[in-house]
Order: C-alpha cells, then structure tokens, then sequence
C-alpha cells in the first residue's frame, strides 16, 4: 500500500485501523465503491448540516438571537443558577487542592502524580488562587451577610472574571464538545479546506480547513476556536506551527462579546461597521505576525514527531475543480470516519482531561490580571509606550487612551471598560482605536492565554506575550488608517 490507489472497501478491519486518515496524501489515495460513496456523502452532507447549524447559523429564542450553540449552554447557565455555580466552584477548589497533593505529595507513578508532576511547580500556586478567589466570589455571591473583598468580587475583578468567563467556559467546553465531532469529524473541515487552501497557504502560512477555526470562533467564543484547533492538532491535522498561529492569529471573540464591547465604547451606532473592520484588521495582522518571530521559527513538525513535507502543503491545495475534490475528500473522510457516538465520548473525554486545570487558571490567573489592571499602576506605565506610536498616527486623546491598549492582555474588555467613563470626553477616533485594537489582540489571561496553555499547545508563556504586544503594534497603524478613513 506504498503508491497507487488503496481500496479501502476490500481492506480488513486490521488495516483500515492502521491507516492515518489525517494523511491528506492517503485520503486522495482511497478509493471507495459506489455504494459506499453514497453512503459518505449523506453523512457528510446530514452531520455537516448539523454543524453548521448548531455553530453557525442565528436563531431567535424567547427574544434573544443566538447560535444554538450559544442558546443550549445559556440555557444551562441559567437553568442551573447558584446550583452550578457552586458545583463549578467545587471542581475548582478541588483541582486546587488535588494539585498540590498530585505535584508534591503523590506516589510516584500514581495518576494525581502524572496529572499534575510534568507541570511547573508555579501551576499549584495559581490553581490555589483560583480556588480561593471563586470560593470567595461564590460566597459573596450566594450567601446572604458574606461579603468578600471588594478587590476579589468587584464588578471590575471577580464580578466580569467569573460569571461571564468562567462560568461560561465552564458550559461552553462540554457543549461544544458533543458537537465538534460534527464539526470536525465528517468531512465539512476538508470540503472548506481545500476550497480555502489557495488563500490560507500562501497569506496566513496555514492550512485551508483553518477557516473553519476561524469562524467558529467569530460566531461562537474564542475558547470554541482554541479547542478546535488543539483537538485538530492532536489528531495531526496540524504541525506545531500550524497549531500555534492558527490559536493566536484566528481565536477572535464572539460577535455577541464584541456587540458588548463596542456597545460600552458608545459605538453602538456603528456596529457592523466597527465589527467587520475589526475582522479585516485581525486578519491583516495575522498575515503579518505570521512572518514574524517567534511563531515564524516554530516547527513544522505534527504532535506525533513527524515532519511535514513539501509533497503533503502541495496535496492539501488539490488540483482542477475544488468544488468536486473537496466535497470527494469530504465523503471520504466522513465514510472512514468512526461511529457518531464513540466520537461524541472520545471528544467530551479529550475535553475532560484539560477541564478543571481551565477553569482553575481562569479564575486564578484572570483575577489577578484584573487586580493588577484595576489596582496598580502597572499598565499605566507600560502605556506610555504606545504614547509616540499612536501621535505618529494622529490618534486624537493618545495620552489619555494609552494605558488602555496594554491591559488588553489581562481581559479583552478592560480597555473598553477603562475608557467608559470618560466615553462623552474622548473624541469617538480615540474610542474607536481602543475598541478595534482590543478586539484584534486576540490574546489575554482571562481566557484566551489560560485555554492555550492548559489545553497544551506547543506555547510558552513568553511566546504569548511578545505575540500579545506585536499584535498590539501591529494594529496600531491599520486601525489608524480605517479610522481616518471611517471618521
């Protein structure tokens, strides 16, 4: 089965196993029946449909217009009210105390040490912070004559970090789970794919299906994005630099979340104009970051170790009409593809493994990061960089609104949020800069940061941040020019 086409309806149960169907160069290669090429291109078409309607297409429910995605973990949130917040705040607390124990104290080779015994001696101590702060929150929140720190529970610290993000990761996680299988599974990934290959390859250094990515993460949040990109990586459909600049380059906030952003900056008015610019601007300047450092020197190695060659980037593009090879790839991948309800149970437990280290660092780490913003000087003196940038571009108040790009990096909303008060002073340029850049950022601790490094991606910290700021320089200049041109 080295060359020539494989006949995969005559192959026996051993050898479909060990085919690797991530092999772009192998699925091209399989060769299906008639009756078998039926039968993959209604489940491509069915569970495709699905997908696409779950994750992408709005619908209206008791007044509030939603993805179903977006209705079904609501509809959790709210059904279950302090109920689930208590129990997320238990499995935090737990994995808090489990990862002292498992890092520390526990029996070489047992699972609480293989768990926790590979990660850096500092993950227990955010894990303990985020323990401590939701168990704080939690209280304040639901028993009556508690009343905890203004600068752990506060609207600008605990009050935005854990009912709007960890409480809603908490839901989004197992939802988008069950559903990614038909997302990604059965073949809608590889009819987009190789439809998008010929602009993603050459602009973005990324494979076509990454559009996939892209738009999940627009309509649905960008922790849907992250999970889908770090469970196509595991599965080999992307190398680590695929991985890398798909997870910071197209893991944009939600038009729901971004509707709130702009909203807060007094650009309600100018919503879809201000959203789909910021859309341009966030590809533009991933386009650019990608023939940066240090995503450009990332490998272009899979996660089982093998390299990527040149043969397999010429075969994702296709050849002749791309319609009918991607929708061909499509019915293949979706007939090889294993039973629904096995994938359904192997997503919701890849999932599983990372949940609780999420959610314990979103709150240990997103509370402190708005603590910092809200209570020191921090990013007042680290906004003073941005001062020249944004005079050389003729940006209106830039003394005033530059301590608000560099916050972005703690939550997406506290630049916006920063400038609210002073929304009927700033002139609406400024406003718009600020609201268009922490849009286009991408990468902040309260979510986005905490998700990538506890789903185990191949990023460091540090990767991160200077990513975060090159982003920010970056956006500075483009926004400029749609500014002068909107305004």
């Amino acid at each position: 089965m080295n060359s020539g086409k494989i006949l995969y309806d005559k192959l026996s149960a051993e050898e479909r196993a060990s085919l690797n169907l991530n092999d772009i160069l192998l699925v091209d290669r399989l060769e299906l029946s008639l009756r078998s090429k039926a039968v993959g291109a209604l489940k491509a078409v069915l569970f495709s449909a699905v997908a696409i309607f779950v994750f992408f297409v709005n619908i209206t429910v008791n007044g509030k217009s939603d993805v179903p995605f977006g209705h079904i973990y609501n509809y959790f949130i709210s059904a279950l009210g302090s109920a689930g917040l208590w129990g997320i705040t238990i499995i935090i607390a737990l994995n808090g105390i489990l990862s002292v124990y498992g890092k520390f104290f526990a029996p070489e080779g047992s699972r609480l040490r293989r768990y926790y015994g590979s990660e850096s001696f500092i993950y227990p101590v955010f894990y303990l912070m985020g323990g401590v702060f939701t168990l704080i929150y939690t209280m304040d929140a639901t028993i009556p004559g508690f009343a905890g720190p203004e600068f752990i529970v506060g609207s600008a610290t605990g009050g935005t970090a854990v009912p709007a993000i960890v409480v809603g990761v908490a839901w989004i996680i197992p939802v988008s789970c069950v559903f990614l299988p038909f997302l990604l599974n059965y073949g809608l990934v590889d009819m987009v794919g190789t439809l998008m290959e010929p602009l993603m390859r050459p602009v973005f250094k990324v494979p076509g299906y990454a559009a996939v990515n892209c738009i999940a993460s627009f309509v649905s949040s960008s922790s849907v994005g992250v999970l889908i990109t770090n469970r196509q990586y595991r599965k080999g459909m992307y190398t680590e630099k695929e991985a890398d600049l798909i997870a910071t380059g197209f893991s944009a906030v939600s038009v729901g979340f971004a509707y709130m952003v702009i909203k807060t900056a007094g650009l309600g008015d100018y919503f879809l104009r201000v959203y789909f610019c910021s859309l341009v601007i966030t590809l533009m300047i991933s386009a650019v970051i990608c023939r940066l450092p240090p995503l450009r020197n990332k490998r272009s190695v899979y996660a089982d170790g093998c390299a990527q060659t040149e043969e397999e980037i010429l075969a994702q593009r296709g050849t002749g009409n791309l319609i009918a090879k991607g929708f061909e790839r499509a019915e293949k991948k979706a007939y090889t593809a294993g039973k629904l309800l096995p994938e359904i149970r192997d997503s919701v437990l890849d999932a599983m493994t990372v949940y609780p280290k999420v959610l314990t660092l979103l709150a240990g780490v997103g509370i402190l990061g708005l603590i910092v913003a809200t209570y020191t000087p921090v990013f007042q003196w680290i906004g003073k960089i941005f001062v020249p940038v944004l005079k050389l571009c003729a940006v209106p108040d830039a003394e005033a609104i530059a301590p608000s790009l560099p916050v972005g990096i703690a939550e997406m909303f506290l630049p916006v949020m920063l400038i609210a008060d002073k929304a009927g002073e700033l002139s609406i340029k400024a406003r718009y800069m600020v609201t268009t850049v922490s849009i286009c950022q991408i990468i902040f601790f309260s979510e986005t940061i905490v998700v990538m490094l506890a789903s185990k991606l191949p990023l460091k910290l540090s990767d991160l941040v200077i990513c975060f700021f090159e982003r920010t320089f970056i956006a500075i200049p483009i926004t400029a020019a749609f500014m002068h041109l909107m305004f």
